[in-house]
């Protein structure tokens, strides 16, 4: 079984591309934090990098609504490409072809102008003041 899940934050905008055959794809970049720091005085945790592909619909979303900075979290198969670097050495790119996108970054945070399509819900936080009365049990 290979399926992988991350959590982790876009490094750069999506990049939306259609394939010769109409299919569209997103492309973007996911940074995913270590547990373990890489000094103790510098106090930065470590990170790996994901390259994540979305296809179709998911693909047009994830175009649509994620900008750098957002975080998401990603659901999918992984692979390991390996490609020559500009100066010869053999480089390796820890891949994901995504199932699942999920948008992790609350709405209106970060001041993106993304989200002004989507109606805002300003002082709805999903819940509903049920007194004990109301109850059936």
């Amino acid at each position: 079984m290979n399926k992988i899940f991350i959590i982790g934050n876009l490094t750069r905008d999506p990049e939306l591309r259609t394939t010769p055959n109409g299919v569209s794809v997103c492309s973007f970049t996911v940074a995913v934090n270590r547990r373990r720091f890489s000094g103790a005085e510098a106090g930065q945790p470590e990170a790996d990098f994901f390259r994540v592909s979305a296809w179709r619909q998911l693909g047009e979303n994830c175009n649509r609504y994620l900008a750098k900075g957002r975080k998401v979290g990603v659901v999918g198969t992984f692979y390991v490409q390996n490609y020559t670097g500009n100066d010869g050495q053999q480089r390796y790119s820890l891949e994901v072809n995504a199932d699942e996108v999920e948008f992790l970054t609350p709405r209106g945070e970060q001041g993106d102008s993304q989200y002004s399509d989507i109606p805002a819900q300003q002082g709805n936080t999903g819940f509903v003041q049920v007194d004990d009365e109301d109850l059936p049990f």
